[in-house]
């Protein structure tokens, strides 16, 4: 198996939290790990898992930039959210991620953690209009309090549990390549 990047942007403390969880899952001789603002050689990679937090609904300016520059890779796309996991909030948020890779690219998989909002923006929304959709209405103050809670062990567990289904649609798709690679050359003879 080819070692995987995973890089990722996190001001909180939630993307890196899952981040660590995603590498324990690959473990240290099938990933490195790095922080979006560290340096590292996208070209020594073919497989690379981006994690980033949402900002208006798509990934925050630095993870746009970073999957601009990915040409020919399989990526891994996984965000942190204050939003509920299957909200379409957050399913739009990883086609508007998918939106911004480079060309020849394959998205394998997509993984969501509900993260704690940040402080100051909660401050901000406090403040609101009542007609602005992030208004700290009942239903958003309970969604608000269920993120705080975010990520935790259920969330780092299923992270792992997916880095073990995406190694298994890795080996899945190499074995099928490999069978049809096979066929096309006794078709050649």
């Amino acid at each position: 198996m080819k070692k995987w990047l995973i890089v990722y942007s996190s001001v909180t403390g939630n993307t890196k939290q899952i981040a660590e969880a995603i590498y324990d899952g690959f473990g240290e001789n099938v990933a490195d790990i790095f922080a979006i603002r560290d340096e590292f050689n996208l070209e020594d990679y073919d497989n690379i898992a981006v994690g980033y937090w949402l900002t208006r609904g798509e990934p925050d300016k630095m993870v746009q930039e970073l999957l601009k520059k990915l040409n020919n890779k399989t990526v891994i796309l996984f965000q942190t959210q204050g939003a509920e996991l299957n909200s379409e909030h957050s399913i739009t948020a990883f086609a508007r991620a998918a939106s911004y890779l480079g060309e020849n690219c394959k998205v394998l998989g997509t993984f969501a953690s509900q993260g704690k909002i940040n402080p100051a923006m909660l401050e901000r929304r406090k403040n609101a209009d009542k007609n602005d959709p992030h208004a700290a209405t009942p239903r958003n103050l309970e969604r608000w309090q269920k993120a705080s809670m975010h990520p935790n062990e259920e969330d780092f567990s299923r992270a792992k549990e997916f880095v073990k289904a995406m190694q298994r649609k890795i080996a899945l798709r190499e074995k099928y390549l490999n069978m049809k690679n096979k066929e096309n050359k006794k078709r050649r003879f």
